[in-house]
């Protein structure tokens, strides 16, 4: 249908190139966006091909050993239409465009998908996406509000650092060793989210970096890991020098920053425990008034150890370098096991940050070999997406959640859009934030800022959370459906929309109903869908009212707002 379609639309001069360009690059079994490096592929092509191959095998011998009560097979692998939607909404976050979706369906060559992957990965939305997935994994387990401020900064390191491809271990260290203005540093966003508390640092490092729930020992040994309370402690005793410190200016208080504390000054008498102590106490749960027991600091995943007295930069920088360090393998398991869930669907461990040696794994020998290369690159994020991109487990169609006796990994799962992958795919099929200007009295980047802020507070959802327990919202449907929001940008009678400029390029109906399907959905109609869309538009008999309610339904749709 698509070459069909590409036959009656109106001729670009960029699609036609592109088009040319690939029946030539098809011709000399070289593809265009590789050619000047060809040289240099192929060993790397190879390389990812036989890791893809040793997972997929490993993955597969695995799930022989499963009983599944279905009697379900594999889903049957994804055609391209559906390949090109999936990958531009997991790597950028946002919807291919009418003519990205065309040039990929029609491009002839074998490789195709793989470097559709390697041109999302190199575009700059691949940070912008990941870096507000981080942001809020983050900030969504704040113990403070005052740490949104440093959502923007933290979105711009993260983003930053994926684009630059920093390996994920300088990333963690770049967090866990934060100091500075938290305006300015938007690694310090995990110490300003947890108000530099030593109990709660620990908490989130151990979760967010090693997906080990450690927490749940800091009162007792923990109730279903072979965690000790004292554990928990000695780890909490690498972060009780950290400071958070108020900046003022002219006598109020204008900002804050992450400092260390390693000077006799407390802002505790010496003998109460608490934040401002130079060392970290274990709470006497006999006697709370008393000043409990002094830690020494200790990594509980190697029983590695430093000295108390030893200065906070050199005790967050050697258990930044401890938790990193290839010894320590929940380190590279937990970005893989989050890294896997979002692509595919479902964790190797559900939920995504509750790892350890006491929990159950559905496939630990592929997620073994899966989290050891990532290791042996030096974690390197983006070689981690293109070898899951590239196994069968992620091409495969999706199916509703499996029920917990069934076989895992047989397909894909859909997966729900965060907020700000909602609102940025609004701005690609309406051209426009969905955000009132008279409700607003910003207009330009800030307004598109205040509209996704509103539509985080209403889509937005914590990326640790088990995506079955990630559901719409009666005010989610009222913001698409009743919105007067919406309604004020849904507009084909303006020629300055995308909607009407859509009418104004395809004069022909059916030809237009293609466009917008693609333009909101990234797939073209149906035959059904056809002929119900061509029969309202001539019911109604006003073109632009009719094409109106058609991209409202389109918006309305649940496939909106997923990734299938």
């Amino acid at each position: 249908m698509a070459r069909e379609r590409f036959a009656r639309r109106p001729v670009r001069v960029a699609d036609c190139l592109a088009v040319l360009v690939i029946s030539i690059a098809a011709e000399l079994t070289i593809t265009p966006s590789i050619a000047a490096t060809a040289s240099s592929e192929p060993k790397s092509g190879a390389a990812v091909a036989e890791i893809v191959g040793r997972i997929d095998q490993t993955l597969a011998d695995e799930l022989n050993s499963f009983s599944n009560s279905t009697g379900r097979g594999a889903a049957p692998l994804v055609d391209d239409a559906v390949f090109v939607r999936r990958a531009y909404l997991d790597l950028v976050g946002e919807l291919p465009t009418p003519n990205e979706y065309t040039i990929f369906t029609l491009d002839p060559a074998a490789d195709k998908r793989g470097r559709l992957v390697e041109q999302l990965l190199a575009d700059q939305r691949f940070g912008r996406n990941w870096g507000r997935y981080w942001r809020d994994v983050i900030l969504y387990r704040r113990g403070d509000e005052r740490a949104l401020i440093t959502a923007r900064p933290a979105e711009d390191f993260f983003a930053n650092a994926m684009n630059e491809n920093m390996g994920w271990d300088k990333i963690a260290r770049n967090v866990i060793e934060a100091r500075g203005n938290v305006y300015d540093e938007g690694r310090t966003v995990l110490i300003m989210a947890q108000q530099a508390d030593a109990n709660d640092i620990a908490s989130e490092v151990s979760r967010i970096f090693m997906g080990v729930q450690i927490s749940c020992a800091q009162c007792h040994d923990h109730p279903t890991d072979r965690w000790k309370r004292s554990q928990f402690h000695e780890f909490a005793a690498f972060f009780p020098r950290v400071q958070l410190r108020p900046i003022f200016n002219e006598g109020r208080v204008r900002g804050f920053e992450v400092a260390s504390m390693d000077s006799s000054f407390r802002f505790r008498a010496p003998d109460q425990p608490g934040r401002g102590s130079l060392e970290h106490y274990m709470p006497d749960l006999k006697d709370p008034s008393s000043r409990g027991t002094v830690m020494t600091p200790a990594f509980f995943a190697t029983g590695q150890k430093l000295p108390t007295g030893t200065p906070d930069a050199e005790r967050r920088e050697t258990i930044a370098r401890w938790i990193t360090s290839p010894q320590n393998g929940w380190f590279a398991k937990a970005f893989v096991n989050r890294t896997w869930a979002e692509l595919v669907g479902e964790g190797f461990y559900e939920p995504v940050d509750d790892l350890g040696p006491d929990r159950k794994c559905s496939a630990p020998k592929t997620l073994d070999l899966l989290a050891a290369q990532f290791a042996s690159h030096h974690y390197n994020v983006k070689w981690l997406f293109r070898t899951i991109m590239a196994t069968k487990t992620y091409q495969r169609q999706s199916r509703p959640r499996r029920n917990p006796d069934e076989t895992p990994f047989l397909a894909n799962c859909t997966q729900r859009l965060r907020a700000d992958q909602v609102f940025e795919n609004l701005v690609h099929c309406l051209g426009s934030p969905p955000v009132s200007a008279s409700n607003y009295s910003n207009t330009g980047p800030s307004r598109a800022i205040t509209g996704r802020m509103v539509f985080g507070m209403v889509f937005g959802y914590d990326p640790s959370d088990r995506r079955d327990e990630v559901s719409g919202s009666i005010p989610q449907a009222l913001a698409l459906m009743n919105s007067s929001q919406m309604a004020s940008v849904i507009n084909a009678r303006n020629p300055q929309t995308l909607l009407g400029k859509l009418l104004a390029d395809q004069r022909d109906d059916e030809d237009a109903i293609v466009e917008l399907y693609l333009l909101c959905l990234a797939r073209e109609p149906s035959s059904s869908e056809l002929k119900i869309s061509r029969d309202y538009v001539n019911g109604v008999g006003n073109r632009a009212e009719a094409f109106e309610d058609l991209q409202w339904a389109l918006l309305n749709r649940s496939e909106f707002l997923h990734r299938n």
